[in-house]
């Protein structure tokens, strides 16, 4: 059915914006995904509290794996029932049963990681029950910790340096991120459904790197050393998406899952246990932000050079991500300080 206009605009330099009602909606409904999306956040200091330093980045990868999963089996069931004469109603149904089943089980099966451990005891001044206390000493209750701000976040030792390498791996994945599915288009020539499939296969590789391999991996080198060596494979496979060979794209491939798959757990462990327990929370809660404007930066960027540059672009991604390998030789430095 036609939609009415219900805004034009035009801009010199990037064209004319027709927004119609579905188009307005959608902005909405990314909006409030934007807004919810402290969860991710949530969730990362939540396991931080669940785990301890030798499990720690076992955990991350749990997770990882089951976000790669997620990338697995989301497409791939939204591709059957939008191929069912419901048309696109089906995945928005389901969408919708999932998320709210993901509320319950948030809701009442969840439990909180660490009861009362905020409270302490702090001395009353200046009430009555000191009088009637039957021992010499102060009367006591209980209080919440002072709450976290931003500035004690940045006090935490080497946190900020941590935070710069968080927005530099973040802004080099989302410039890739970007501009690939334009590249498979024009340059290899991919329909939607080759697109699918690789990003299918990559999300497998990821699983089993993630899993089994990790687990050996971090028997023989330290989470530091994995950031290291993962960074170094990730810009690598970057370089090799900047030609059309079918060859070097299917080696960008695997090492995208490696080198993810070995970097991003180790690193997001290293990261919970600079924050410690007390602000774990606020310092997943700020890395995400730097997360949420690397992507800001990084998806805008991207897809504007590409159309300038070409597959030169992922270079620009490999540069980035080398400067992550470059400067991740101080996690080295500061592992034992």
């Amino acid at each position: 059915m036609p939609f009415e206009k219900s805004l034009n605009i035009n801009l010199p330099f990037l064209g004319t914006f027709v927004f119609i009602v579905p188009l307005l909606i959608l902005f909405l409904a990314r909006a409030v995904d934007g807004i919810t999306g402290g969860n991710i956040s949530v969730a990362n200091a939540y396991l931080a509290d669940l785990s301890s330093d030798r499990t720690r980045s076992e955990n991350f990868g749990k997770m990882a794996i089951s976000s790669n999963l997620g990338f697995i089996l989301g497409p791939a069931l939204a591709g059957i029932l939008g191929g069912t004469i419901y048309g696109a109603i089906l995945p928005v149904l389901a969408a919708l049963i999932l998320s709210l089943t993901t509320l319950i089980v948030i809701g009442f099966l969840l439990r909180e990681s660490k009861p009362s451990s905020q409270e302490m005891l702090v001395p009353e001044e200046g009430t009555i029950r000191k009088v009637f206390s039957q021992e010499c000493r102060e009367p006591y209750s209980t209080a919440n910790t002072k709450k976290p701000r931003l500035r004690d976040v940045f006090k935490l030792k080497y946190i900020s340096f941590l935070l710069v390498l968080y927005f530099l791996i973040f802004l080099g994945f989302n410039i890739y991120y970007a501009s690939f599915p334009t590249h498979a288009a024009k340059d290899l020539k991919w329909t939607v459904t080759q697109l699918g499939i690789f990003y299918a296969v990559l999300s497998g590789i990821m699983v089993l790197i993630q899993g089994p391999v990790l687990r050996k991996a971090l028997k023989k080198f330290s989470e530091e050393k994995l950031v290291v060596i993962g960074s170094l494979i990730l810009g690598t496979n970057f370089i090799l998406f900047v030609s059309n060979n079918i060859v070097s794209v299917g080696g960008a491939v695997i090492l995208f899952a490696v080198g993810n798959g070995l970097m991003w757990p180790s690193f997001m462990s290293i990261l919970s246990k600079r924050a410690g327990s007390e602000l774990q929370g606020a310092v997943q809660g700020v890395a995400g932000s730097f997360g949420g404007l690397a992507s800001i930066f990084g998806l805008t960027l991207g897809e504007f050079v590409y159309n300038s540059i070409g597959g030169a672009t992922f270079l620009i991604s490999a540069g980035i991500i080398m400067a992550v390998f470059i400067l991740s030789f101080r996690l080295l430095k500061k592992k034992e300080a």
